[in-house]
């Protein structure tokens, strides 16, 4: 089976590479509950942090319009038992949580939280692709060597 991310996402196509820094220094991104008042709030020790890189911040920066963010996704599948599903989305469910850091906004339901907390969310940009990716994912033992694959630790 192939690990390669679906192209796609919500029927609206990831725009084409742009030159971003490759920066591998995150900010933790502050939560906040679908059901809290509206801004982010610091998070409990409960719901975990997600870092995103500074070339991630200045992607979704370039790629979103108006009220659009990314929305970071686990299912189960790729080579190694979970994968890592990014689209751009529009639509916030009870179950999310939001994180925001310069503008670019982040959005994990609870279950997939609990498999990336601790993670950094870069944008890395290749000679042959361009894509959001986890990177130093605590939660994960190992990955797949396209980086959007990985088993969890027991």
């Amino acid at each position: 089976s192939s690990c390669r991310p679906a192209p796609l996402c919500r029927g609206r196509a990831l725009p084409g590479p742009r030159p971003a820094p490759a920066c591998a220094v995150g900010c933790p991104l502050r939560w906040a509950s679908s059901f809290s008042q509206p801004g982010p709030t610091e998070s409990s020790p409960s719901d975990g942090q997600i870092l995103l890189s500074e070339s991630c911040v200045k992607r979704l920066l370039e790629i979103t319009e108006g009220s659009e963010f990314l929305r970071l996704q686990v299912e189960g599948g790729g080579c190694s038992g979970f994968q890592y599903k990014f689209s751009l989305d529009t639509v916030i469910n009870p179950d999310d949580r939001q994180g925001q850091r310069g503008g670019a906004r982040v959005v994990v339901d609870v279950d997939s939280l609990a498999f990336v907390k601790g993670s950094m969310v870069d944008f890395s940009q290749e000679l042959i692709r361009s894509s959001f990716q986890v990177v130093s994912n605590p939660q994960a033992e190992k990955g797949c060597s396209c980086g959007t694959s990985f088993s969890v630790k027991f």
